[in-house]
């Protein structure tokens, strides 16, 4: 249970330290005192984000420290500990230090800890029902959620839910996986007439480069056979021929070499030159005679090289890489051919499918039976709340292809009167039967939570007169087993506390200009001051002060 609560610079508390009892505790003041005060630092304290606005002007920080005995919380224990967090003593100290500059320091049991860290601790240590909790039970996701805490069967919940993300997540991947099909099968298609297309050209590198040079040669036949008449003659068949000449000059030196000696070395090398260039002579007319101007031939290549040029051209390469191509396009077309097999992930789905409808038909179930109990206690409640003959029903409206939730929507219904039908609870008109059972349904719904402490933010308003006290019982009831913290502007409620504690304000002096906020305990006498207060406002009455007296009596 809360302990301890310190406050520092926060909003308009200067300095408070708070000692909590077990039992009923009801905290009362003025409008504008600061009642809510007591809730904000709270909230913050176990993991609200925070606002440099609430820390009290001209202070550079705020501070708040709250301490409770988590000697009865096995689970806090053991998460404390997994988290290098415990204390031996069984205490839970969290502490949470705001700065002007935005900066939040958080501590558990003294060590330094992140927001998240406080909310978890938070989440067993302290309940708090907030003066707009009964809109959020107008919510039919809270009103699920409120089912699943009654039922006991939370985590199954989250189990739920966790396997309906699962078999949603596997049937997207299906739905985008048969995209992926339609979009792979025209892919394929166009692949394979690719494929179809690159085979039925035939093209190698080593054809590029031999049909190049044949069509640099037929497209150059005549210059080639012209130049290799001219080199004929120059050679061999002109009255000026080089082979003649040559022939005349060799005979002439050769008659002298028996005169000079020294001349037979030239005749050598001439007579072996004359050799080459008859043997040149006989190739250049080889060669002649292979030429041959064929017009066909050439419009043959030139046909060949234009098809493969234009095949490049459609498939956006060079010439020279169609055959890469090729081999990427029949690459491609195997992937395809192995990806389209969904069989796999429709299994997957299925599976899942089947595991979502078994974990979900187990919390409706379990749902039913709390159902069933929840509205039996409600409705038995809303008899002593000036509803007489009025039901409350846990409606579960069956949601064939389910939900996040499960199989059904769960819906609060309430007929406040015998010969009224039900209707959801959040069209009911009026605000104080909305507030009576919103009330009722918290209180009992908090029986079953092993939180140690739970805070009730006037939740009490829009009801008064006899309605007051009755609330005033049932919380009192609550404060028998647990803690609970009332914030309430209801003298019927102030009277059942087993503790009351008051907010005031005292304005700014020329000491200190800001106004600040107390929270102080108060004893029998001022007891009965406050809630004549509460009764009868600014002018008191010795009759007002009598009838305090009364409630207060007719409490113990």
């Amino acid at each position: 249970m809360l302990q301890n609560l310190s406050i520092q610079n926060f909003v308009i508390v200067d300095h408070i330290d708070l000692c909590f009892k077990p039992g009923f505790t009801v905290l009362t003041g003025e409008t504008g005192a600061g009642k809510s005060i007591l809730i904000d630092a709270l909230e913050l304290v176990l993991g609200r984000r925070a606002d440099t606005s609430q820390i009290r002007h001209g202070c550079k920080r705020a501070e708040i420290t709250a301490q409770f005995d988590a000697s009865t919380l096995p689970a806090l224990q053991a998460w404390l500990q997994e988290n290098a967090l415990e204390d031996e003593t069984g205490i839970c100290l969290l502490r949470r230090i705001m700065e002007t500059n935005g900066r939040s320091r958080n501590f558990i049991n003294g060590h330094t800890a992140t927001l998240q860290q406080l909310r978890t601790a938070g989440e067993w240590l302290i309940d708090i029902h907030g003066q707009h909790a009964h809109q959020l039970l107008m919510q039919n996701h809270k009103q699920c959620e409120l089912l699943d805490t009654w039922s006991g069967e939370s985590d199954l919940a989250r189990q739920v839910a966790s396997s309906y993300r699962h078999w949603q997540s596997l049937c997207q991947q299906r739905h985008s996986q048969e995209q992926q099909n339609e979009q792979n099968t025209r892919e394929y298609e166009l692949l394979s007439w690719q494929l179809q297309e690159l085979t039925a050209l035939n093209f190698s590198p080593e054809e590029w480069e031999t049909l190049q040079a044949e069509h640099n040669q037929l497209t150059h036949t005549a210059s080639l056979l012209e130049i290799a008449r001219l080199s004929l003659e120059s050679l061999s068949e002109s009255e000026i021929a080089v082979l003649p000449q040559l022939s005349t000059v060799i005979t002439r030196l050769h008659s002298l070499v028996n005169i000079d000696k020294t001349l037979e070395p030239i005749c050598s090398q001439l007579q072996s030159s004359q050799i080459q260039l008859q043997e040149a002579v006989y190739e250049l007319k080889h060669y002649q005679q292979h030429l041959d101007i064929d017009p066909r031939k050439l419009q043959e290549a030139e046909a060949r090289i234009a098809a493969i040029h234009g095949v490049a051209r459609k498939y956006r390469t060079r010439p020279e890489t169609l055959p890469e191509l090729l081999e990427v396009t029949r690459q491609r077309l195997e992937i395809l051919e192995n990806s389209s097999n969904n069989e796999a992930l429709i299994k997957a789905e299925k599976s899942a499918r089947t595991d979502y409808e078994n974990l979900a038909g187990k919390l409706s179930q379990a749902r039913q039976h709390a159902a069933n109990q929840l509205s039996g206690q409600v409705t038995e409640s809303m008899q002593t709340l000036a509803m007489a003959g009025g039901r409350f029903n846990v409606a579960m409206i069956p949601v064939p292809s389910g939900n996040l939730h499960g199989l059904e929507q769960i819906e609060f219904q309430v007929s406040a009167h015998k010969d009224l039908p039900l209707r959801p609870l959040n069209k009911i008109a009026s605000g104080g039967e909305l507030s009576r059972i919103s009330l009722a349904i918290q209180a009992i719904t908090s029986k079953i939570s092993s939180i140690p402490t739970l805070i009730f933010d006037e939740v009490d308003t829009g009801i008064g007169g006899r309605i007051a006290e009755i609330v005033g019982k049932l919380l009192h009831h609550l404060g028998e087993t647990r803690q609970v913290i009332s914030i309430t502007h209801l003298p019927q409620v102030a009277a059942k506390g087993d503790h009351h504690w008051c907010v005031s304000k005292t304005a700014g002096t020329r000491d200190k200009q800001l106004p600040a906020s107390h929270i102080a305990e108060l004893d029998e006498a001022e007891r009965v001051e406050e809630i004549a207060r509460m009764l009868g406002g600014e002018n008191l009455t010795a009759a007002t002060h009598r009838h305090a007296a009364e409630m207060l009596d007719a409490s113990k």
